[in-house]
């Protein structure tokens, strides 16, 4: 008999358990169920679990396969992930994403692209498509380097056999642009004696128009239709999450923010934006005399987790935003006080800092110049970042920890890998040094610089950080990094730099669910399959952004 009690009496407390979880359940019944999964959190363990529960726009639990099916309700989309891997969201903290947005339509990208001969049948297709006299053109992400088959430059005539009826300009990052005759025509090229255009020995305009060109033959095309622009750049965001993208640091125009901060309002946003504030660019002294008392009235944070206003940036005086092809440079003192009085009064208003700085000096003179501005207004807790970073050094990385600053480190050698080696030769190599960041234990991450200077895709991104490659496959990068420390620095650390770290960046209880289901596991497969990654499905703030096709 008393055996048979402590059964009946086990057998009613299991049931009270039962009915509890029961009720707790159905309270927090999730909207969405991810079993059966290989989930890659991201979080500080770098944990791996089975299943995620999502709740609204958060997530509210992680773990196995029974822990979160009992978080399950009737009316839970239950979805069965087949064995996939599961990350977090991607983020890039650097990228110029929301201009490009009224143009995604109209422009024919070639990132990613490895034949040349792809490039040419996609010019024809899009000529065809767009119909005679529309403009065929692309601004950036690309270089003649990336292509497996042939790398030399497109000729005027041969663009002119793929494309005889609509301009064609194809804008080779900052390096260089190819027209043919039309474009050339509507430039009007044939009469101009601009040094920047490259002739033949006949003195015909080649269609090559050098760097110093590129934003001149550019203004020729027509700007793109208003009515557009929300059907435009819907259609970009949704390229974007295709990618594995849920959310971008950088710079936003001012006369988009309002446009894009409506849909995230209205629930139609499924890409988050955190933008730079500044109030003008400066050129000159009396131009930063008119700037400095605007410093103080900016506020950033005040708008939410859709589009929001965050640091500084990224540019803090016009003449010292250096080029990322210069050999060096040599800036002059009374630009580097104009510099640092602007500078001052960003601390003074306890206000975070992006910075642009790519060469080895420019990164040195800036650091001298926060280094003066510390010892009045500490920037400690202010998250003050450089990004680009190319040539920084171990020295500069000890006074930046010093400084307690922070790293937006750019992937910009996946496409200008070769550019680099031209510019740079054997020191590109090192070009960013990503092993000696990783072991310096500062906070960095990685963005694109996307779209002008390169391509946008994160697991490019991620396997040129762990095997040193550019889009072709030519290795450009031998201070490589784990793939688990590249995943970390395009997720959990690019949220610390987009002042998301409580939000985003990780597949955890409390955090919004951004997150990407992928069509093979990161983890495992080898090196080189890690660019060509697809996702299956991404999630953005708990709805579902993209689901491929199949």
């Amino acid at each position: 008999m008393k055996g048979q009690f402590w059964i009946v009496a086990s057998i009613a407390i299991a049931l009270v358990i039962l009915s509890e979880r029961s009720a707790v359940a159905q309270q927090t019944a999730s909207d969405f169920v991810l079993m059966n999964g290989k989930v890659i959190t991201v979080d500080d363990r770098f944990t791996i679990a089975e299943a995620v529960a999502v709740l609204g726009e958060r997530i509210i639990g992680v773990g196995t396969n029974e822990e979160i099916a009992a978080l399950a309700g009737p009316n839970t989309t239950m979805i069965d992930l087949q064995g996939r891997s599961v990350v977090p969201g991607l983020i890039d903290n650097h990228g110029h994403i929301m201009e490009e947005g009224p143009i995604w339509q109209l422009e024919l990208r070639l990132d990613g692209i490895e034949l040349r001969t792809q490039a040419l049948q996609m010019i024809r297709e899009q000529a065809i498509a767009l119909g005679a006299g529309e403009w065929v053109f692309t601004l950036g992400g690309f270089s003649m380097d990336q292509f497996t088959d042939d790398q030399s430059d497109f000729t005027r005539d041969e663009l002119d056999a793929v494309a005889p009826n609509n301009p064609v300009l194809l804008q080779v990052t900052r390096e260089h642009t190819f027209l043919n005759s039309l474009s050339i025509e509507a430039a009007g090229l044939e009469q101009s004696n601009e040094s920047w255009i490259v002739r033949n020995e006949a003195g015909r305009p080649t269609g090559v128009i050098e760097a110093e060109g590129i934003r001149s033959v550019s203004d020729v095309r027509p700007p793109p239709p208003t009515e557009i622009f929300e059907a435009s750049s819907m259609a970009m965001i949704e390229d974007m999450n295709r990618a594995g993208l849920t959310t971008i640091g950088g710079p936003c125009p001012a006369d988009y923010i309002d446009r894009f901060r409506a849909w995230g309002d209205e629930g139609r946003l499924n890409l988050r934006f955190f933008c730079f504030m500044r109030t003008r660019l400066s050129n000159t002294t009396n131009q930063v005399d008119e700037l400095l008392p605007q410093i103080a009235t900016l506020k950033p944070f005040q708008w939410g987790n859709w589009v929001d206003m965050t640091a500084y940036g990224e540019t803090v005086y016009r003449p010292l935003h250096d080029s990322m092809l210069a050999t060096t440079t040599n800036p002059s003192e009374e630009n580097l006080y104009q510099w640092r009085r602007i500078a001052t009064e960003i601390a003074r208003a306890g206000l975070p800092l992006h910075v642009h700085a790519t060469v080895e000096n420019t990164i040195t003179t800036f650091l001298d110049q926060i280094e003066l501005v510390n010892r009045e207004f500490p920037i400690r807790n202010l998250r003050w970042a450089l990004a680009h970073v190319d040539q920084v050094n171990a020295s500069h990385l000890q006074r930046m920890k010093n400084l307690g600053m922070y790293l937006a480190v750019h992937t910009r050698p996946t496409v200008m890998g070769g550019i680099y080696m031209r510019a740079h030769g054997e020191r590109t190599l090192d070009m960013p040094p990503l092993e000696l960041i990783q072991q310096s234990g500062i906070v960095w991450g990685l963005g694109s610089d996307a779209f002008e200077v390169n391509q946008y895709r994160p697991f490019t991104t991620l396997w040129w950080a762990v095997t040193g490659k550019m889009v072709g496959g030519t290795t450009v990068l031998r201070q490589t990094i784990s793939r688990e420390d590249a995943l970390i620095a395009h997720t959990r650390q690019n949220a610390f730099l987009v002042f998301q770290e409580n939000n985003l960046g990780s597949i955890q209880a409390g955090k919004l669910a951004d997150l990407v289901v992928l069509d093979r596991d990161y983890l495992t497969i080898p090196a080189d399959e890690i660019k060509d990654i697809q996702a299956v499905m991404t999630m953005v703030g708990g709805r579902i952004a993209y689901v491929a096709s199949e």
